[in-house]
């Protein structure tokens, strides 16, 4: 399945670019941009194991889209990524489809999209992968853990919009189906960095609704999340197979005023274990967070933005006391659990530049990865700090 998705999205490109040359230079749209940065923490293995001044937060991205006819769009973008243990460093396509517009009036637009398309299901799912159109550099982990960022930005399958104008607001509701191909090094990332086997979405599916009430400026939302894993074990390996399920309920809301904006977000995910650990291991534990992020407008050219992020890995267990027992006093109890607060500043140097300052201060490594295995060896801290600058253009 995953491997005709695949082609699919290239299938697509090819398909997009050969009808591209009918089309009006109107028609045609690109854009792109450019970021580099410095990153540190000390105490974590969030940017790299030795805790050392970083260079590795660049971000590269041209994307175009061709309006192919009335109602037949055609959208890609190519991205590279350096942001050391965070993500895989490279090229990736972060989201290839066509677009086709199948309803279009004056209440209501529905809209398929074929392809890899990109996750619009979360608050910030769909304007992580731009960073001029992120809040901050590091967005809350709870929701948008950066290890699992490649996996959750978008995947290769089918997804159905609708917006419809009411009396009462604007509804939005938006269902998808689909897979990720997971490499190995994404693997060593999310899961452990010692798997040595093949790590297979199977599927995700997502729904989510959101209302934004008539004459206000407030957005309310709620977003569902069903996906399996598997793992196969390599001929040599420290792991088993296994098979893991990942179901997560989100509530989200927004409020956008002139001058500054609230927004916040609040999940549960159930996760699932089978094997991986051994070959009649099973476990299923909730997990529980919650993030509040503000932005006020200083200047019309500078803006200041707070955030507090609250992750839990096991919600009867917030404190994470039962993880030394278990694990035979290996994996501290700040595994289980982390708070973080950053600040970060965005000032507008000129029309298509910009720079970014943050820091954040963690109690608890709760959300760094991987997040199955934990990296015992780096992370002997349970307090840990980040400060990140970056420069920005787009065009």
């Amino acid at each position: 399945m995953r491997c005709r998705l695949f082609k699919l999205s290239h299938s697509l490109l090819f398909a997009g670019l050969m009808l591209s040359h009918a089309a009006n230079a109107e028609d045609w749209q690109w854009h792109g941009f450019i970021s580099q940065g410095l990153m540190q923490s000390e105490r974590s293995n969030f940017v790299n194991d030795t805790g050392k001044l970083s260079t590795e937060l660049t971000e590269v991205g041209i994307n175009t889209s061709y309006q192919l006819a009335s109602d037949w769009r055609f959208a890609g973008q190519l991205m590279y990524l350096d942001g050391g243990n965070r993500y895989k460093d490279g090229w990736r396509v972060d989201y290839l489809f066509l677009n086709r517009t199948l309803v279009n009036d004056l209440d209501w637009q529905l809209d398929l999209y074929l392809g890899r398309f990109k996750n619009v299901h979360w608050l910030y799912s769909s304007t992580r992968d731009v960073p001029v159109t992120r809040p901050m550099i590091v967005l809350p982990q709870t929701v948008y853990f950066d290890a699992f960022r490649d996996i959750a930005v978008g995947s290769d399958g089918a997804l159905l919009k609708s917006t419809n104008n009411t009396r009462f607001g604007e509804i939005e509701v938006n269902w998808s189906y689909g897979s990720t191909p997971v490499t190995k090094e994404m693997a060593q990332r999310v899961v452990a960095t010692s798997v040595q086997g093949a790590t297979e979405q199977d599927f995700v599916h997502q729904f989510s609704v959101y209302f934004r009430p008539q004459a206000s400026q407030s957005q309310w939302g709620i977003s569902l999340l069903d996906s399996d894993f598997n793992y196969k074990k390599a001929a040599v390996d420290y792991w088993f197979d296994g098979d893991f399920t990942v179901q997560r309920v989100m509530a989200n809301w927004r409020y956008s005023a002139q001058w500054w904006e609230l927004s916040s977000e609040i999940m549960q995910e159930r996760v699932v274990v089978h094997g991986f650990y051994a070959p009649v291991f099973d476990r299923t534990v909730f997990a529980q967070g919650v993030f509040v992020l503000g932005s006020i407008e200083l200047t019309p050219d500078t803006k200041l933005y707070l955030s507090h992020d609250y992750y839990v890995g096991n919600k009867d267990d917030r404190r994470g006391s039962l993880l030394p027992i278990q694990s035979g006093g290996m994996i501290k109890s700040y595994f289980g659990f982390q708070n973080d607060t950053g600040i970060g500043l965005s000032q507008n140097l000129a029309e298509k530049l910009q720079i970014k300052l943050e820091y954040h201060y963690s109690d608890g490594t709760g959300r760094l990865g991987p997040n199955v295995v934990p990296d015992l060896a780096v992370n002997q801290s349970r307090y840990h700090d980040l400060w990140a600058v970056q420069l920005l253009y787009w065009f």
